[in-house]
């Protein structure tokens, strides 16, 4: 017979295991049920063609956008839309236009702002304002214009409306951002429900008052300082989603905003991209054109921006690109802490950056 100290041992012993297994059986059930719900999102984020709110403009003879292979630097850009006012299969204008371009080799991620009144060639339509492209053809056709505007393949769209920005925002809990002053505005349509009022200081925002700010152009330059917004904000975006909590819970998040996004992505693309997102970093953002390259002329009556210098603007993107702003902050920090002044830091090309583990 075996001692009862023995006897108790034994017993804590498959206690534990138990209490081990079942903690096991739990974590492997969350991730499966995450697998199953992340997968369901992001099917659904692609539309059938019945179903997409594209289907009235869709121009069938614009080639389709270049495949991603993996490899090579992936272009994504991101349409919103302010549908409101609009009747039944009506398509908007694009609110805002970002380029997220992405390096898999260095993990360096870049937003290019495209201003939206940008007087531009849109192939089979004349010239035009870059906005209006989503109008006259569907997504393939801006991502063609704007391709063609930077000198980029794009071979990616994600399109959002005002209620699917605010389910981003909220999903991932609400962002701190620091509002750099005062915001009022007064917006009658929809019974005021997109008014802005914002006070200056840092704060969290929730997906109302993130709308507020990335909306409001009115202030002296306009368009131009918001889309400098824009692109702030997805940089802390960006950053939010890459927290272990929202890691952890993406399959929710993903539910909570498919209802108004839609892509050209498959699920295995996404998928791909989802885990180059996890290890990437926003290198720079720009505003494309830059001020330098535009000109401001009338057409018809209406002011539009003209570019003085196509080649100039596709060397401007390039440059971009190639620059890594947060390498200033390295320097900088590792400057401080040695006890050296700070200098002026000069960004590494990307082609010469080290490839990631």
């Amino acid at each position: 017979m075996k001692p009862r100290s023995s006897r108790k041992k034994n017993k804590w012993l498959r206690r534990t295991l138990y209490g081990l297994l079942s903690v096991a059986v739990i974590m492997i059930g969350y991730a499966v049920y995450q697998a199953i719900t992340i997968y369901n999102a992001l099917d659904n984020f692609q539309k059938d063609e019945s179903e997409s709110r594209f289907q009235s403009v869709v121009d069938k003879t614009v080639e389709a956008p270049p495949e991603w292979e993996g490899k090579e630097r992936v272009n994504i850009l991101l349409l919103g839309g302010d549908a409101r006012g609009l009747a039944e299969g009506e398509v908007a204008r694009s609110d805002s236009m970002i380029v997220v371009s992405i390096d898999p080799v260095t993990k360096r991620a870049h937003l290019l702002s495209v201003l939206r009144d940008t007087y531009i060639d849109i192939p089979g339509h004349g010239k035009g304002r870059a906005n209006t492209a989503i109008t006259l053809g569907g997504p393939n056709l801006a991502m063609e214009t704007i391709g063609n505007l930077l000198g980029l393949d794009i071979h990616y769209y994600a399109y959002a409306d005002f209620e699917g920005f605010k389910a981003l925002v909220d999903a991932i809990g609400g962002v701190y951002f620091e509002v750099e002053k005062d915001m009022n505005y007064v917006d009658n349509a929809d019974k005021n429900r997109y008014d802005i009022h914002l006070k200056k200081g840092y704060q969290l925002l929730d997906g109302d008052k993130a709308l507020q700010y990335v909306r409001f152009r009115h202030d002296a330059m306009s368009d131009f300082t918001r889309t400098e917004r824009q692109r702030e904000f997805l940089k802390a975006v960006a950053k939010k989603l890459q927290s272990t909590w929202n890691v952890v819970r993406m399959g929710q998040i993903l539910e909570s905003v498919q209802p108004y996004i839609e892509t050209n992505m498959q699920v295995s693309d996404m998928l791909k991209l989802g885990q180059l997102g996890l290890k990437i970093h926003v290198a720079g953002s720009a505003q494309v054109p830059p001020m330098e390259l535009l000109k401001d002329e009338k057409v018809g009556g209406a002011s539009v921006l003209a570019v003085r210098d196509t080649e100039a603007l596709k060397a401007y993107v390039q440059e971009v690109l190639a620059s890594d702003e947060t390498a200033a902050d390295t320097e900088g920090d590792a400057d401080e802490s040695s006890g050296k002044p700070s200098g002026p830091v000069t960004s590494k090309p990307a082609d010469e950056a080290e490839p990631a583990a």
